[in-house]
C-alpha cells in the first residue's frame, strides 16, 4: 500500500457518506445483495437453535436410560432428522452467501471503474495551473494508490459489515427467545465494547493521517531522486539523497508504527469483553439448567449465540484501521475533484472565418500570483505570414505569452483575438488544433517513433510521416536504428538522445501542419550543423503561417519580421534585427552580450 495519501483527511464521517453515495446507482442491485445477505444469515443465525434440539434428543434419551425408563435411549430417528435440517440450513445460507459475494463484488467495482472515470475526466478538465501547483508523485499517489485503497476498503468492509450487522440483529433476536436474561447479560457489553472502540479509533486515526503524509512525502521524494538520478550522480549528491530517505523513511517507520499498535489494541480489547460475556453467560446458563428453567439444548445454543454476537463486532472493531485507511484515500479523491476547475468553453462558441493566424493582444495583462504582476497592459499585432520572434532575460514572461494564446491559462484582463475571434469564444479543442507547438522540453510517449510523430495527425500516411521526418531532418537518423520508424521508445525518450528527440517533436509539428506555430527554444537541443537545416525547414514550414518563436540564441532570428524585446513581462522594444540593434537599446545590449567574447 505504498504511495498513500499525502495529506490529512478533514473529516471521517462527511467523506464516508459520500463514498456511501457512489452506490447509489447501484442502489437496486445492492438491494438484491441485502436480500441475499438476510438469507444467508436467517439461516445461519436459525441453526444453533435447532442444534441445540439435537443436544436435547441425545441428552433426554442418555438420561432416560440412566433411570432405566422401559425402551428409553436416543431418539437416532429424530435425531437423523434435526442434523439433515440443520445441514441443509447451512448449506443454503452456504450458496446464498456465495451469491451475495459475487453480486458485491460486481457493486464495487462498478463505483470503483465510475470514481477512475470521474477522476480522467476530471484532470482533463483541471487548468495547468493546478497541475504546476501540484507535485507529481503525489498526485498519481491520488490517482492511481488511492483509488485502489478505496476498491481493497470497500471490497473487505461492505461483505463484513452487513453480514455483521444482520448477524447482531438475528442473534440478538434469538437469544432474546431462549432466555431474555442471558439476552440482558450479553447486550451488557455493548456499550463498553463501542466506548472503548471509539476512544481507540479517534487516536488512531491522528497516526494514520500523520502515516499517510510521511507516506506521500517519502514517495515523492523516491520519485524525484529516480527522474533526476543522472543529475543526482553528476552532483555527487547520493549521501544527502540517501540521509533525506532515510529521514522521512523514519518518521514513517515511526507513524506507521504507532498507528498500526494503537489499531492493533481494538482486537485484543474486543476479545476480552467477548470472553468475559461468555464466562458469565456459561456460569449463570449453568446455574438455570440446575434449576430446571433452560434445558442444556438451550443453553448450549444460547453459547453459540452468545459468540455469535461478540464475534461481528470483533470483525467490525477490527476493520477500524481499514475503514479509517480507506476513508483518507477518499478524502484524497475527493479533493482532486473538488479541485476548481478551468472556465468551461463557451456556450455560444464561433469559429474564425479562414485560417489565417492573425493574432492580436489588446491590453493584457496576467499574473501567476495576484500580488505579483508580471504581464501588464501589453498590446501587440501578428499579421498572417509573420515571424514574431519574442527574445529577453529568463523570466521575462516569454512562454509565459505563448501560453497565453494556448489558454493554458486566463487572462486577469483584455482579450487575445485568432483571426478577429476572440480566444474565449473558442472551444480550447478547436483552438488548439490550429495551434502547433514545438517545446524545449521534448515529450515522448511510449510507442513506436512512427506513432511518435503521427501524433501530429493520426490519420497520416506512411508517406506524409517519412516527409515530416525528412523535413525536420530527422529521417536521416531514423532509417540508422535497427527496426526503422518501428524502433520503440520508453517513456522517458532515453534510448534516443535529446537532440533527436527535438527533431522528432518538429516533425510531429510539420505532420500537422497548423495555421499558428509555437516555437519555444525548439533547436536548443540539436547541433550547429542541424539547427542551420532545421532552420531552412522551419521557413518553409512558416511560410503562409503566424509563427511566434522564443529564442535565446539572437543568431536564430535575424529574420524574423517582428521582434519583441520583453523584460518583467512588458515589451520593451519591438522591430526588426537591424532596426533594434541601430536603436543601441536592450536588444543591442542582449545582442552584444552574446557575441562580445566570439567577437
Amino acid at each position: 500500500m505504498g504511495g498513500m495519501p499525502v495529506s490529512k483527511a478533514k473529516s471521517f464521517k462527511p467523506s464516508a457518506k459520500r463514498l456511501m453515495k457512489r452506490l447509489y446507482p447501484e442502489r437496486f442491485t445492492f438491494a438484491v445483495v441485502v436480500a441475499l445477505s438476510v438469507t444467508s444469515v436467517g439461516f445461519s443465525v436459525a441453526s444453533p437453535k435447532i442444534l441445540g434440539q439435537a443436544t436435547d434428543v441425545i441428552f433426554n434419551g442418555v438420561l432416560a436410560r440412566l433411570h432405566h425408563v422401559p425402551g428409553a435411549g436416543v431418539d437416532f430417528t429424530a435425531l437423523a432428522r434435526v442434523l439433515a435440517w440443520v445441514l441443509s440450513l447451512y448449506l443454503a445460507s452456504s450458496l446464498f452467501g456465495l451469491a451475495q459475494g459475487w453480486m458485491l463484488n460486481g457493486v464495487v467495482q462498478r463505483v470503483v471503474f465510475r470514481l477512475r472515470a470521474d477522476v480522467e475526466d476530471k484532470l482533463n478538465r483541471l487548468p495547468l495551473r493546478y497541475f504546476d501547483g501540484q507535485p507529481r508523485g503525489e498526485l498519481l499517489s491520488r490517482v492511481t494508490n488511492d483509488i485502489d485503497n478505496i476498491s481493497l476498503t470497500l471490497q473487505q468492509t461492505l461483505s463484513q459489515l452487513l453480514v455483521s450487522v444482520l448477524t447482531v440483529v438475528g442473534v440478538l433476536v434469538m437469544m432474546v427467545t431462549i432466555s431474555p436474561v442471558l439476552a440482558l447479560i450479553a447486550v451488557a457489553v455493548i456499550p463498553v465494547s463501542v466506548f472503548l472502540t471509539g476512544r481507540i479509533g479517534k487516536r488512531s486515526q491522528k497516526m494514520f493521517v500523520a502515516q499517510w503524509k510521511h507516506t506521500g512525502g517519502l514517495n515523492a521524494h523516491i520519485e524525484e531522486s529516480f527522474t533526476g538520478h543522472n543529475l543526482v550522480k553528476v552532483f555527487g549528491r547520493q549521501a544527502e539523497s540517501e540521509a533525506e530517505f532515510r529521514k522521512r523513511n523514519d518518521d514513517l517507520f515511526g507513524a506507521a508504527l504507532g498507528a498500526q499498535f494503537i489499531s492493533g489494541l481494538i482486537m485484543p480489547a474486543m476479545m476480552f469483553m467477548s470472553n468475559l460475556s461468555y464466562v458469565v453467560v456459561a456460569v449463570v446458563g449453568g446455574l438455570r439448567i440446575t434449576s430446571g428453567t433452560m434445558s442444556l439444548g438451550e443453553v448450549q445454543a444460547f453459547l453459540q449465540y452468545s459468540r455469535q454476537f461478540t464475534q461481528p463486532l470483533t470483525q467490525v472493531a477490527s476493520m477500524a484501521n481499514l475503514m479509517q485507511s480507506g476513508v483518507a484515500s477518499a478524502e484524497r479523491v475527493f479533493e482532486l475533484l473538488d479541485a476548481e476547475e478551468q472556465e468551461p468553453d463557451a456556450v455560444d462558441s464561433l469559429q474564425p472565418a479562414g485560417r489565417h493566424g492573425r493574432v492580436e493582444f489588446h491590453d493584457v495583462s496576467f499574473s501567476y500570483r495576484a500580488d505579483q504582476p508580471l504581464i501588464e497592459h501589453l498590446s501587440l499585432v501578428a499579421e498572417p505570414g509573420q515571424t514574431v520572434a519574442i527574445v529577453g532575460p529568463t523570466g521575462a514572461g516569454k512562454t509565459t505569452l505563448v501560453n497565453l494564446i494556448m489558454r493554458f491559462y486566463e487572462l486577469d484582463a483584455g482579450t487575445i483575438t485568432l483571426d478577429g475571434v476572440d480566444i474565449t469564444r473558442l472551444r480550447r479543442e478547436d483552438l488548439r488544433s490550429r495551434i502547433g507547438m514545438v517545446l524545449q522540453d521534448t515529450w515522448l510517449f511510449g510507442g513506436t517513433i512512427r506513432d511518435n510523430i503521427a501524433y501530429g495527425r493520426p490519420d497520416a500516411t506512411e508517406e506524409e510521416i517519412v516527409a515530416a521526418a525528412k523535413a525536420a531532418f530527422a529521417d536521416r537518423f531514423v532509417r540508422t536504428l535497427p527496426d526503422g520508424y518501428d524502433t520503440v521508445i520508453d517513456d522517458e525518450g532515453s534510448n534516443v538522445s535529446a537532440g533527436e528527440k527535438q527533431l522528432l517533436t518538429i516533425a510531429r509539428a510539420f505532420l500537422a501542419g497548423p495555421s499558428l506555430l509555437i516555437l519555444d527554444e525548439a533547436t536548443s537541443s540539436v547541433d550547429t550543423r542541424t539547427e542551420s537545416l532545421v532552420q531552412h525547414a522551419m521557413a518553409a514550414l512558416r511560410s503562409e503561417r503566424t509563427s511566434f518563436v522564443i529564442a535565446h540564441r539572437l543568431s536564430t532570428i535575424r529574420d524574423a519580421d517582428l521582434i519583441l524585446v520583453m523584460e518583467s513581462g512588458r515589451i520593451v522594444e519591438q522591430g526588426t534585427h537591424d532596426e533594434l540593434l541601430a536603436a543601441h537599446g536592450a536588444y543591442h545590449r542582449l545582442y552584444s552580450a552574446q557575441f562580445a567574447a566570439t567577437a
